[in-house]
């Protein structure tokens, strides 16, 4: 039934916009539990709008899908078609954008920071040593499409390896990600 009530779109890019790899998230930490920075609301927004391709203020099954994950929520089927059948108002198996900005808004409020802390050092920590190296670095920096030379990328590991041992540990990155260097 929601399998797709609109045509079929091609995949895009990812909406949100990494600017540099080793500095906090604005969605890894806000000031209130209940609060979202304009940046997280921007968000929400252009990644509603970017899924809406037909611009009629709906999405359907897989657009909701894609959009979750591109805001960082990777729900399996049964979970994105309950929210689906919660909030499809007209029983047209789509999601007004009201109704995603709600689940969107909880969602985001109810993220554990350090856990999300957690999650974004295995991105860098592939082979689970438990240390960020510059050869890690060097690979997220290009998988982000980061023009960071070798300069600037050794740069990053001295100024955050506050044990001097030529990488970043988990509690380094903690201290990096949580603004307490």
């Amino acid at each position: 039934m929601y399998a797709s009530t609109k045509s079929r779109r091609k995949s895009t890019n990812n909406p949100t916009n990494t600017s540099s790899i080793l500095t906090p998230s604005n969605n890894v930490h806000s000031s209130s539990a209940n609060t979202l920075s304009d940046d997280q609301r921007q968000e929400i927004k252009e990644a509603f709008d970017l899924f809406d391709t037909d611009k009629d203020g709906s999405i359907d099954y897989h657009e909701l899908k894609v959009a979750f994950r591109a805001l960082g929520f990777d729900l399996k089927k049964p979970e994105v078609l309950k929210l689906l059948r919660d909030h499809d108002r007209r029983g047209d198996g789509l999601m007004e954008f009201d109704d995603f900005y709600k689940i969107m808004t909880d969602k985001i409020s109810s993220r554990d920071p350090a856990e999300e802390i957690r999650k974004a050092f295995t991105l860098f920590d592939e082979h689970g040593t438990g240390k960020i190296t510059l050869s890690s670095l060097r690979r997220v920096a290009k998988e982000l499409g980061e023009p960071l030379d070798e300069e600037e990328l050794q740069a990053m590991i001295d100024e955050f390896d506050l044990d001097q041992d030529g990488a970043i540990n988990q509690q380094e990155f903690f201290s990096i990600m949580t603004d307490e260097v």
